[in-house]
């Protein structure tokens, strides 16, 4: 049984990935690490954990469903924002550039690394941790707080919601305001302001 809907709130638990689309059309995938919210319109959907399993299972190449996969963009990853949390074992940023430079090459089967270098897309992150101030975004100045996404991982070339099969694309966040070039950080309490609508054909 899904535990998704309306009145779902974030919690410790279960990671969620839903999908994103900007002002632009440009597409980002949207990791919670559980304290993430989910945006009102995408909870309206009826069944929508399934959804995002199909979603989800298209991204990684592994559906069921769809067989016909977007072609490869064959870009390449940028670094932007990082968990403190996560990458606390390598000392420096130039470390956490060369891990993700050797994990993001577009040839590899779909990982996370190379979501932007094969797919196109722009990756955030919610904050995480047990406790507040546990985790942060390394490179980020302003204040944060745990739910919060950052923005990880930058694609050079984009993809777009033609990159979904049609019968996915309602499940597709979709946002009037935000550009994910510029937009390195989205307030947790504001998702509902961010992304107030489902894409529509």
């Amino acid at each position: 049984m899904s535990i998704l809907n309306i009145n779902w709130k974030p919690e410790f638990g279960t990671i969620f990935t839903w999908f994103a689309m900007d002002k632009f059309g440009r597409i980002a995938v949207m990791v919670n690490n559980c304290f993430g919210d989910l945006p009102k319109a995408l909870l309206s959907i009826n069944n929508v954990e399934s959804l995002l399993d199909q979603l989800t299972d298209y991204m990684w190449e592994e559906s069921e469903i769809f067989k016909l996969y977007s072609d490869n963009k064959c870009g390449c990853t940028i670094l932007d924002l990082y968990s403190g949390l996560r990458f606390d074992y390598l000392p420096t940023r130039k470390d956490v550039e060369q891990l993700i430079q050797e994990r993001s090459h577009y040839e590899q089967k779909p990982i996370e690394c190379n979501l932007s270098s094969r797919k196109g897309f722009f990756v955030y992150h919610g904050i995480e941790g047990s406790v507040e101030g546990e985790d942060y975004p390394v490179g980020y100045d302003g204040e944060t707080k745990m739910g919060d996404y950052f923005r990880y991982l930058m694609p050079t070339i984009y993809a777009s919601i033609e990159d979904f099969p049609e019968e996915l694309r309602h499940g597709v966040a979709v946002s009037d305001t935000v550009d994910f070039t510029t937009d390195r950080l989205f307030d947790n309490d504001k998702i509902n302001e961010y992304f107030p609508r489902m894409y529509k054909k």
